[in-house]
């Protein structure tokens, strides 16, 4: 090992064992992880100064973006794969459940409720698509009363949340029945950019990656006694699906959506004027 690489190790070694009482054993090992890992990414690549400067100023950027119903930090960890990775990381062995995916920066606490067979797009525009299913333990059993959460953008490619009129649309809840199915009218999911007009939006034009995201439909399911699913569906046959900008989609998660001509009687005994599209989604649930 030469003089400098002493040196430097030595500024590692140094930084890591700062951490020793840290009274938190979990937060020790993370921070002298992060620490080796960050120290060995500089040595790696010799970042320069004006690098550094570089990644504090966009790390800035993405601060002063951040809000309430804009998480860019959410969009850095998502464009980079590490929600994926975490996601992939804490669920080992759940082969036999629901596959997860990104929970994504636009979930919303305290949703609308509405009712089986209701409708979450609140005036979200698109093309109505009818979704049912039955949320079921591993061994096919219901899962009555669990808590079906879900939220999607609209045919222009926004979510509720991106508009300045602060109305709730194209988002809800509404629980089981006693067989563990839900039903409920949405909207057929188009594809559309991630909010690409800060930081993250200049990293991925910079690296000549596209922002787009596969069209899909986010769930949250939770009922007492089950780990809690985050994941979404998505359309099957789109251009997008091999290209997704968060690397989210999971071929277990691919639904088809079934298209039906104006005046198509629906499940629920309507007859739109307009074409219309149905999919069913079965939700396996993991035991805690």
């Amino acid at each position: 090992m030469t003089e400098q690489e002493t040196a430097e190790q030595e500024l590692t070694d140094k930084v890591v064992a700062s951490f020793d009482s840290a009274k938190d054993e979990r937060f020790r090992e993370v921070m002298r992880a992060l620490v080796r890992y960050a120290h060995a990414f500089v040595r790696e690549t010799r970042l320069t100064h004006d690098e550094w400067t570089a990644a504090i100023e966009f790390l800035t950027a993405a601060g002063h973006l951040t809000t309430d119903t804009r998480q860019e930090f959410v969009l850095l960890s998502d464009v980079l794969g590490i929600s994926m990775l975490t996601v992939a990381v804490n669920e080992p062995g759940l082969h036999e459940s629901t596959e997860s995916t990104v929970l994504g920066p636009f979930f919303v606490r305290d949703s609308p409720a509405i009712e089986l067979g209701g409708n979450i797009a609140g005036g979200a525009t698109g093309e109505p698509a009818w979704v049912e299913g039955r949320v079921t333990d591993t061994g096919g059993d219901p899962a009555p009363g669990a808590r079906v959460e879900v939220w999607e953008a609209d045919d222009d490619g926004m979510y509720d949340v991106q508009y300045d009129d602060g109305q709730l649309a194209g988002r809800a809840h509404l629980f089981t029945d006693a067989e563990g199915r839900y039903r409920f009218w949405g909207l057929t999911p188009t594809p559309y950019p991630i909010p690409d007009d800060g930081p993250v939006g200049r990293l991925l034009d910079h690296a000549g990656r596209s922002p787009m995201r596969a069209p899909h439909l986010h769930f949250m399911v939770t009922a007492p006694g089950f780990r809690r699913l985050v994941t979404h569906i998505f359309v099957a046959d789109d251009p997008w699906l091999d290209a997704d900008s968060v690397f989210g989609v999971k071929e277990s998660l691919v639904r088809p959506f079934d298209r039906h001509e104006a005046g198509t009687p629906t499940p629920d005994g309507r007859r739109p004027e307009g074409p219309w599209t149905s999919t069913t989604f079965d939700i396996v649930l993991a035991k805690e």
